[in-house]
């Protein structure tokens, strides 16, 4: 995107979401709050009014994920949505015995985003997966671990490259493709819950987000 088009698009942000700083310089003590009263809608209706305005905003290019200003836009957006305690109901903060559980939150009628929170109970994690689409999350509560995959076209596996800590705040946006490969999982005590947004209508958010891949056979999870 032209420095031109960078600056047109960034006009079409709400206010509030312009006076964020820059998630990498973001920790969880300097994480926004108590924003629900200032605007008068929720934390969920304002996270739709900003992913709305993102794509209006790239609505000349083809695929929005591909631009600069949707990637830094939608990780300024998942810090401010996810640091209001107000977002979540406490239904959906409750978790599941066997695996993470997804709540679905909301759907553009559009069918442009689909917007997730997932809980994880100790222990559980997804499995090794690329994406069929664009995603972001951010860390709400707790803390998870993410270990990153290097894709080897020639054996049809992936191979970890390496795993961090992602405390509460963290952030994360990745393009669909085998690019970008990873594990999330709960590696504490602690219940922990994400924030997601995905590439593709509410009814599909089960079966055309995850791209799940081989492990290589010598390869161990972390």
């Amino acid at each position: 995107m032209s420095d031109d088009l960078h600056a047109t698009a960034y006009e079409h942000l709400p206010d509030y979401l312009k006076s964020l700083p820059d998630p990498a310089r973001l920790d969880a003590a300097s994480l926004p709050t108590g924003t629900l009263g200032e605007i008068g809608r929720t934390p969920l209706e304002r996270l739709c009014d900003t992913l709305n305005a993102m794509f209006e905003a790239c609505a000349k290019f083809p695929e929005p994920s591909h631009s600069t200003f949707f990637a830094r836009s939608m990780r300024l957006a998942l810090v401010e949505a996810a640091a209001d305690p107000a977002l979540l109901a406490p239904a959906q903060r409750e978790g599941s015995a066997g695996t993470y559980r997804r709540h679905l939150l909301a759907a553009d009628p559009h069918g442009r985003y689909a917007i997730a929170a997932l809980v994880w109970q100790p222990g559980q994690a997804s499995p090794v997966h690329a994406h069929q689409t664009w995603c972001g999350y951010a860390v709400v509560e707790g803390r998870l671990s993410e270990t990153i995959f290097e894709w080897d076209d020639a054996q049809q596996c992936a191979n970890p490259l390496r795993a961090q800590a992602r405390k509460r705040g963290a952030v994360s946006f990745v393009r669909g493709g085998r690019s970008a490969i990873h594990r999330l999982g709960n590696c504490s005590d602690a219940p922990a819950v994400s924030l997601h947004i995905y590439g593709v209508e509410g009814a599909r958010i089960g079966t055309h987000v995850n791209d799940i891949v081989r492990l290589a056979d010598e390869a161990e999870l972390v």
